[in-house]
């Protein structure tokens, strides 16, 4: 099964401000993010990709548009599964305002029972991620073969919860998952188990390529709270 590159939007004006953006519209790249979203088509180059697909918001499309100019032959598909957490009336607030929320405590310890005043549950962000994943890696295999690897621009929380479940773990574990603005994860699909293959690199990726065959037939403060035990809800802003 295809080899699936998860990338997260560059840092965004929400992340820097401390604002836990969720789907609020016209939260664009800042600065850094711009310059790392420009450095992603070098970092990819050593990839051949079968395909691009997106998060409907406008932070992940900037992420992409440098890649998509670089590479004409790709087009990006929007999938709404794949779309930010819907957190819904904590949208919008100051990180630093919701930690005093009691809702927080199970957001860190207890997410799978976590559910959103307004929004949606993690559980069932965690489930139409997973539903997305599998329904790309059946259309990607099909029509690209087993061994391509394809594009997904998401969001810190959509991405932590699909390395959790390619590496089993419950959804409570998934808070311990970190991954920075613009880093690239790698999960390996086979028929019976995914293999993590990077998580959050933001690095060199050459060994990502696939290989020539030869037998003809793979603890920092919480920049918001303070506090070193919680995670970033909705991925932070990354190293300073």
């Amino acid at each position: 099964m295809p080899t699936l590159i998860l990338v997260r939007h560059g840092r965004s004006t929400a992340n820097t401000a401390g604002v836990l953006a969720g789907r609020t519209p016209g939260v664009a790249l800042d600065e850094r993010g711009t310059a790392q979203a420009a450095a992603l088509p070098g970092r990819l180059a050593v990839l051949p990709l079968a395909a691009v697909v997106t998060s409907p918001l406008q932070r992940c499309r900037e992420t992409l548009r440098p890649l998509l100019d670089a590479r004409p032959d790709l087009v990006a598909h929007t999938e709404e599964r794949i779309n930010e957490c819907d957190y819904g009336d904590w949208s919008g607030r100051k990180l630093a305002e919701l930690a005093d929320e009691q809702l927080m405590s199970v957001v860190q310890r207890h997410p799978s029972s976590a559910a959103f005043p307004g929004g949606e549950s993690l559980r069932a962000m965690q489930a139409r991620a997973v539903d997305a994943v599998r329904d790309w890696n059946a259309r990607i295999g099909s029509g690209h073969g087993d061994d391509a690897a394809y594009v997904m621009c998401s969001h810190g929380d959509i991405i932590k919860a699909l390395v959790a479940d390619a590496l089993g773990m419950h959804l409570d574990l998934f808070q311990r998952i970190h991954v920075d603005p613009c880093s690239v994860t790698a999960i390996r699909y086979t028929r019976l188990r995914p293999f993590l293959l990077r998580l959050g690199d933001t690095g060199d990726l050459a060994s990502l390529a696939p290989r020539e065959r030869t037998d003809g037939a793979e603890p920092a403060a919480h920049p918001a709270t303070g506090t070193e035990a919680d995670a970033e809800v909705g991925g932070g802003a990354g190293a300073p």
